[in-house]
């Protein structure tokens, strides 16, 4: 019989935790991870590593083939969906914004929300200038999904969404597509207003974000390979002192691929 999921402090467990998509391949083998409450956590990872999958279980898209995800001690298998989503908020790199006006979209997070409240969280989200700039500001209508808009502007609507929501834990999928730098400035610094005071997990795609998390996890073979603060990391010889070195060597094309394969934009 589930139970509503009450958020207390937004702690997450990951305990043995196993899963395939079929019975032959299997992404994650046996992760345990401890995240405390307002904290920021980067994982980082080649592509397939299952940074991706983790944030779905966690979202329960799926669910473990063995092992237990807990949110301040209780088990997700036995909270509602319901409440599970409610309580995530989720930015991912290539928003899904719907047909309907930038209102519709930003208060779909929250139905029942002002339009006080709607026009709050578009502007901690760096979204209110370009908005107002608009033809019909707020009830400008946005194309299936928001083609009408660059890319920097769909992810602050898509922030300003997670704002309006206001979830204790975040799921971050940053975006790998190169923003222009004004852009990428605003972009980061919603982030940094959205992630106050919540639990974060980042699939990170720029070294950038990484160096300002609290803790980086690093994932190899579906298991947890590194664990530590982005200055102890970058002291050991593992995948994320690599990176680092990568980024700061000279742009080679071999350099160029390897960063590609973690999904770090070089």
């Amino acid at each position: 019989n589930a139970k509503p999921l009450k958020v207390r402090s937004g702690a997450i467990q990951f305990s043995n935790v196993s899963f395939g998509y079929d019975d032959k391949h299997s992404i994650l083998n046996d992760i345990s991870l401890d995240i405390k409450p307002d904290t920021k956590v980067a994982l980082v990872g080649e592509s397939g590593e299952g940074k991706t999958t983790l944030t779905n279980l966690l979202l329960r898209l799926y669910e473990p083939q063995s092992g237990a995800i807990e949110i301040d001690g209780q088990n997700l298998l036995h909270v509602t969906q319901k409440s599970l989503r409610q309580n995530i908020g989720v930015v991912f790199q290539d928003p899904a914004l719907f047909s309907g006006t930038i209102k519709e979209n930003i208060g779909y997070a929250n139905e029942k929300a002002s339009e006080k409240e709607i026009i709050a969280a578009a502007k901690a989200a760096n979204a209110h200038e370009f908005i107002t700039k608009l033809e019909n500001g707020y009830d400008t209508e946005i194309g299936e999904r928001g083609l009408k808009l660059s890319g920097g502007q769909k992810q602050r609507i898509a922030i300003a969404r997670a704002l309006l929501k206001d979830a204790p834990i975040l799921i971050l999928d940053e975006a790998t597509s190169s923003l222009d730098s004004k852009s990428e400035q605003m972009v980061q610094e919603a982030l940094e207003r959205l992630m106050k005071g919540r639990t974060t997990l980042i699939i990170a795609h720029r070294l950038s974000t990484i160096q300002n998390v609290d803790t980086i996890i690093t994932l190899r073979g579906g298991a947890i390979d590194e664990v530590g603060t982005p200055k102890s990391l970058a002291k050991t010889n593992g995948i994320y002192a690599q990176l680092l070195q990568l980024q700061q060597g000279k742009k080679t094309e071999q350099t160029k691929k390897k960063l590609q394969a973690y999904d770090i934009a070089g």
